[in-house]
């Protein structure tokens, strides 16, 4: 599967508003330039007005004039944060995307009780890669929003991904909890993790998935894996969504997977009110544009 699809898939959904905060970027404005180009969105830009339409200017002609983008200068970055969240709070805008401004002060507006964009549920990050000579995406979470999570924490950033991927047409994932090895080992937690969570899918506690693990990486992606280490269920080897037990498992997976697979990659966080483009600043403006186009498909799931 390609992401190019997935930007087939938003393609014409121009009833989405994405609100950017700190559009002043040039690899976002550049991914915008594309998205715009795709009919992707309408896109609220917030930010220091001058530099968004120099950008734009060198990046896309005369974009800043089209009907589907609309500037609205904020002085500062915390301004402007605050501003591009309000607008999906009020309902102008259905994405957010974070420009050039640290995560820490957008996610600061998204926490804020009285105009962000909380529900009481886990903010999880959703990385959606396609793998070179792979035959599906590979859903990896979380590999940037939380540290340790727990077994309640875990089964609702596995919520999160299955809800991203029935946006992007996958209906049930085979999720595969990662641990080091595929049997239950006491001392080892995310091994008995992976084993509740399993047995909640089989109970029904979670649904519209099936999990089962615990299972080592190869045994959870590659069907020769699985057989020869006489690994036998629906998910060994076919495995949708990688849910890795903390943030630093998740971390260098997404960074293989770019560095050494040379996978593409559209990401975003989920659990929020709306979708939360928060891509890095070393991340592509393809990357971007994938992220705008997955951000684009789970507003409208």
């Amino acid at each position: 599967m390609k992401l190019t699809n997935l930007i087939k898939k938003a393609t014409g959904r121009s009833h989405v508003t994405v609100a950017v905060a700190a559009a002043e970027d040039e690899e976002v404005l550049e991914a915008i330039v594309e998205a715009v180009n795709h009919r992707l969105a309408r896109f609220l830009l917030f930010g220091n007005q001058e530099k968004i339409v120099q950008i734009l200017s060198e990046k896309g002609g005369n974009i800043q004039d089209s009907k589907v983008l609309d500037i609205v200068h904020s002085p500062t970055k915390e301004e402007a944060a605050k501003a591009a969240v309000k607008a999906v709070h009020t309902g102008a805008a259905d994405v957010l995307m974070k420009g050039n401004i640290p995560t820490s002060t957008i996610l600061k507006a998204v926490l804020h009780k009285e105009y962000g964009l909380r529900t009481g549920n886990v903010l999880s990050h959703v990385a959606v890669f396609e793998v070179p000579d792979y035959d599906r995406f590979i859903i990896v979470t979380d590999a940037a929003m939380n540290i340790a999570p727990g077994l309640q924490e875990k089964v609702q950033i596995l919520n999160n991904a299955v809800k991203i991927s029935n946006s992007i047409g996958i209906n049930t994932p085979k999720v595969a909890p990662i641990a080091a090895v595929e049997v239950v080992n006491p001392a080892m937690q995310a091994t008995v993790d992976a084993a509740v969570l399993t047995q909640m899918n089989h109970r029904g506690q979670i649904q519209n998935c099936i999990v089962d693990g615990p299972l080592a990486l190869d045994n959870a992606i590659s069907i020769h894996a699985a057989e020869h280490k006489g690994v036998t269920s629906a998910v060994a080897g076919q495995a949708d969504i990688l849910l890795v037990p903390t943030i630093e498992v998740g971390n260098a997976l997404y960074k293989s997977m770019i560095y050494f697979a040379k996978a593409e990659v559209g990401a975003v966080i989920a659990g929020a009110s709306a979708p939360i483009v928060l891509t890095s600043r070393a991340d592509s403006a393809k990357s971007k544009l994938y992220s705008l186009a997955l951000a684009v498909c789970a507003a409208n799931n």
